[in-house]
């Protein structure tokens, strides 16, 4: 179906936004809010509903649906002020008020022109960690030179495969997109990854000069990137130091970028998010009032959270952060009782093997609390600092 207004027009069967036959670069998530407010244009949609039909019903921050909310705006001409297609009506959502056609797709000719041009649809991405390596660019200008820059993308495919904790796509999967211009995200939907390595590479005489990017395919953000320059007295080894370089790197970055994914991963429920900020705000101000109290409340509203969506990885590292907390000022049994939480975090954290992180902190605190079921119970005159 397309949607046409103003000098718009919206596919979303080919998922394009055109304005005056120029296409419109949209991200995926923009794309559906815009398709959303579009398909229900004669009723205002609630917060809500964008979150549970774009989000699929995350936990997400009033200035991120803003942020896309207006992301949508400036793709079809429209802002904020004046609002002539996109209007926000307080307290109750929105609505799109620009005047819509609908027209249907013709049926695509089967010609083999436009037929790698139809967008393919979206694969699944892997349990574990998965990258694609794309043909590196030859900057040479010379065809004739091909051979080293498909060279050296094929030894670093080779080396990335004998990491067992990564999902590598073949080569000729990943060669497929050489020589075209194609969205990383694209890419990533149609191989089933999450991330992309691409580079470049430039020969001057005796000298190479190697580029390379690693790029979340999700999200189109740049992960890391180096610069390799080197002398080619024997070009094997150039290729063999310079794939196994790129790849110990890649993985350290993949890695580094799955654990910040995994910690910042949203709860599964409004309420687990709400207990949660509640619980942080108040081991916040413990800080300035000092109130073994306030540790308390913060803790149970955290387990709160916990109790909900167990594999909350934020929550397990604030509740951990009370425990350290309580232990470096000697608070006992009189002053603040862990006893109805200690086990019950103990053994959340035993099932949550996707936060090894949270995992760790939280016994390493409940094993050193000095009242806890798993430590002999030590006077406060035996208790040493944490260093």
């Amino acid at each position: 179906m397309r949607y046409l207004f103003a000098d718009c027009a919206l596919d979303t069967d080919r998922r394009e936004l055109r304005r005056v036959s120029e296409l419109v670069s949209l991200t995926p998530q923009v794309f559906d809010l815009l398709d959303c407010l579009v398909r229900n244009r004669e009723r205002v949609i609630s917060k809500d509903e964008l979150v549970a039909s774009i989000w699929g019903g995350r936990a997400v921050s009033d200035s991120a649906i803003t942020t896309r909310i207006n992301a949508a705006r400036a793709a079809i001409g429209d802002d904020g002020k004046t609002q002539r297609m996109i209007k926000t009506l307080p307290r109750k959502g929105f609505r799109f008020v620009g005047v819509v056609r609908e027209e249907l797709n013709p049926a695509a000719p089967a010609s083999t022109e436009t037929a790698p041009h139809l967008p393919r649809p979206a694969l699944a991405l892997p349990d574990k960690p998965s990258v694609a390596v794309l043909s590196f660019d030859n900057l040479h200008g010379d065809p004739g030179q091909d051979y080293f820059s498909d060279g050296i993308t094929e030894d670093i495919i080779t080396q990335l495969s004998r990491f067992s904790e990564l999902f590598v796509i073949a080569r000729n999967s990943s060669f497929q997109y050489k020589r075209k211009s194609i969205d990383v995200r694209q890419i990533g939907r149609e191989l089933g990854v999450r991330y992309v390595l691409e580079g470049s590479i430039r020969r001057q005489g005796n000298r190479v000069r190697i580029v390379a990017q690693l790029i979340d395919a999700t999200t189109g953000a740049h992960r890391w990137a180096e610069r390799y320059d080197r002398e080619l007295d024997d070009i094997f080894a150039v290729q063999d130091e310079l794939a196994r370089a790129i790849a110990t790197v890649l993985v350290a970055h993949v890695n580094k970028a799955e654990a910040e994914r995994t910690l910042l991963k949203p709860p599964a429920s409004w309420q687990a998010y709400d207990y949660y900020m509640r619980g942080v705000d108040i081991l916040a101000s413990y800080w300035s009032t000092v109130k073994a109290a306030d540790l308390h409340e913060s803790r149970r509203l955290l387990e709160k959270s916990l109790a909900i969506d167990p594999n909350f990885a934020r929550a397990y590292s604030s509740l951990s952060t009370t425990y350290v907390i309580a232990w470096r000022n000697r608070l006992d049994e009189d002053h603040l009782n862990p006893r109805h939480s200690i086990a019950p975090m103990n053994s959340r954290t035993a099932r949550s093997s996707s936060i090894p992180t949270c995992r760790t902190r939280g016994r390493a605190s409940a094993r050193y609390w000095p009242g806890s079921a798993s430590t002999t119970r030590r006077s406060p005159s035996s208790t040493r600092p944490l260093h």
